[in-house]
């Protein structure tokens, strides 16, 4: 059963940083591209950022491009987003999920629950 656990999510001032770490089991970690997602209160889901599983292509969303850095530790089995230069408008709920293969191209077939980031003066 795969399980995805986001944590590292808080209270930030403008201009901070936060570190996301996202957990997975019940999978083989290294074979699938993971991604990270968010929704802002009262907007749609919005894709972050992705990884290919071999760590070699990482892709971002315009508007986190420069400021948002996505990792993996495979031998962890955990996916990370650095964000730095935070923005009152990166206020949101941020999702890990796991794509269906080893390429961001595959659409993304399991979620975790979130983590909270909050972005406040």
């Amino acid at each position: 059963q795969v399980q995805l656990v986001e944590s590292g999510g808080g209270l930030a001032q403008p201009g901070g940083s936060l570190r996301l770490s996202c957990a997975a089991s019940g999978f083989t970690f290294n074979n699938y591209a993971m991604s990270w997602a968010r929704q802002a209160p009262g907007k749609g889901l919005e894709w972050v950022s992705a990884i290919s599983s071999d760590v070699r292509n990482t892709y971002y969303a315009d508007s986190m491009k420069g400021r948002f850095t996505i990792s993996r530790d495979n031998a962890k089995n955990t996916v990370y987003l650095q964000m730095d230069s935070l923005k009152h408008e990166d206020t949101a709920l941020y999702y890990c999920a796991k794509h269906l293969t080893n390429t961001y191209a595959s659409s993304m077939d399991s979620w975790g629950k979130g983590t909270l980031v909050a972005v406040s003066s």
